[in-house]
């Protein structure tokens, strides 16, 4: 897997990526909500360099000109409900793409802190020989995504695989290495170290469903 750490050098993300973190700030759920589609705008803008391009005529009123542009078949998908304003800074770019929409969430078992990833709700376009997108927000234990690429497999075999996230744990990206194909690519804002018991990233933000939406039941 190849991974593209971007908050580790200077650049506007890292204010946005601050502002999520912040406790005070995260508070506004629009301002959280923004935040998110905007750090989406910018992982979405880094990883159009990594796409196919082909040369194409562009009629002026005044002339012609050769433009570069964007050959691949794009397919978004974002897991619900804490990847929508992810998708959208993304769709933001890639206003041409298909859309995936998928549900994946924690079941845990009483009061254990162990858990597992159920999915049940997922809408897709065919994905065979085009280029996934797939969005989390958070990539904590890495589960999520490994249940999601097992629940896209009826719907086709991309010819490549980027995945896009805010903010992850080191163990989730050494999981989704261990189960993506080789030639993934992760393009992601933030790596934090650790995960607690209930596997939640730290310091991380907290629930990146909850601040953008409201608590659930």
């Amino acid at each position: 897997m190849i991974i593209h750490s971007l908050g580790e050098g200077n650049s506007l993300l890292n204010k946005f990526v601050a502002e999520i973190r912040d406790a005070k700030i995260q508070k506004d759920s629009m301002r959280f909500r923004r935040n998110i589609e905007r750090i989406g705008e910018i992982l979405g803008y880094e990883l159009s360099k990594a796409l196919n391009y082909r040369s194409q005529k562009v009629h002026t009123p005044l002339g012609t000109k050769e433009m570069s542009l964007p050959s691949d078949d794009l397919v978004l998908c974002s897991v619900l409900r804490a990847g929508l304003p992810l998708h959208q800074g993304l769709l933001n770019y890639f206003d041409n793409a298909e859309n995936a929409f998928i549900s994946a969430f924690r079941h845990h078992r009483g009061d254990e802190d162990a858990f597992e990833v159920i999915v049940k709700y997922f809408a897709a376009p065919s994905l065979e020989n085009k280029t996934l997108v797939l969005t989390d927000p958070m990539l904590a234990t890495g589960k999520t995504l490994e249940n999601v690429l097992k629940a896209l497999k009826d719907h086709g075999k991309p010819k490549q695989i980027h995945i896009v996230s805010v903010i992850g744990s080191q163990s989730g990206i050494d999981h989704i290495r261990e189960v993506f194909p080789e030639n993934t690519q992760l393009w992601i804002a933030a790596i934090d170290l650790e995960l607690n018991n209930k596997g939640y990233i730290i310091p991380g933000i907290g629930d990146a469903g909850d601040l953008a939406f409201g608590e659930k039941l």
